[in-house]
């Protein structure tokens, strides 16, 4: 099937590994030019290298913390000098969940809150406030939120409230743009495979007293696949949300989970 997104241009932040990494791969396969964005500009250059090699696409590394509007601003004036502009936004720069320590309210850690928020909340809006401008010139753009099943289950206080401020604002987002042409859609993935979970499995694993090969079984086994999903799995369902067949489809919330919940959502 051809997605029709041969020499569209796309930013993907927080894209020098994990699932950041393998959707900058996806879309770099259909023939899109890819800006990845990271904090540590090495890393970045590396991932934008090897991503071309691989692909044999057109891969940009730009260096950003999506937590500071001045790195947004920036970002923005270079990624369109390098690639002409943003046709697609895929918002992923954010600490994995249940990595940053203690996320309860008997031990409330206020300091992190603000962090998360700042950078996936408020990261997120100031981004897709900067290319909606050049979306809406050209009355054609997808923007793609990976957000985190926190937003439909109980987990952390952290998780908990920015995932569900990106699912609403992604949705009120949809309502402005879905007129000018841009899609705006949310992501969820649960438990995938990244270099960054067994930072995450580590974490469970001294929590539980259990072996870290416990936990990740554990979490296989409460999927309805009965495995975690690839982060490559994870690429093909953003790359397809930002197809022209996937035109219809914008405001709504997909989880990418492999099963993860028996709950049934409408």
């Amino acid at each position: 099937m051809d997605l029709g997104l041969k020499g569209k241009t796309a930013l993907v932040t927080g894209g020098s590994r994990g699932i950041g990494k393998a959707i900058a791969r996806a879309l770099a396969r259909e023939g899109v030019r890819v800006a990845i964005c990271a904090r540590d500009k090495a890393a970045c250059d590396a991932a934008a290298n090897a991503l071309a090699r691989e692909t044999g696409g057109d891969v940009h590394g730009f260096q950003a913390d999506m937590s500071s509007a001045e790195d947004i601003n920036r970002l923005m004036a270079e990624v369109t000098e390098a690639l002409g502009g943003t046709d697609i936004l895929i918002n992923n720069a954010a600490r994995v969940g249940g990595t940053g320590g203690p996320d309860s309210l008997a031990e409330l850690n206020e300091s992190m809150i603000q962090a998360d928020f700042n950078t996936k909340v408020m990261g997120y809006l100031r981004a897709a406030r900067a290319v909606a401008s050049y979306m809406q010139r050209r009355a054609w753009g997808r923007i793609v939120n990976i957000d985190g099943m926190a937003a439909r289950v109980a987990g952390g206080i952290s998780g908990g409230i920015r995932n569900a401020a990106v699912a609403n604002m992604s949705k009120v987002m949809s309502e402005e743009l879905g007129p000018k042409g841009i899609t705006v859609n949310v992501v969820h993935p649960a438990a995938t495979a990244t270099s960054d979970w067994e930072q995450r499995l580590e974490v469970i694993s001294r929590r539980q007293n259990i072996t870290i090969d416990q936990v990740e079984a554990n979490m296989a086994g409460k999927n309805a696949i009965r495995r975690l999903v690839d982060v490559d799995e994870l690429g093909a369902v953003v790359t397809f949300l930002c197809s022209h067949q996937a035109a219809g489809i914008t405001g709504e919330c997909i989880a990418v989970s492999g099963g993860a919940s028996s709950s049934v959502t409408y």
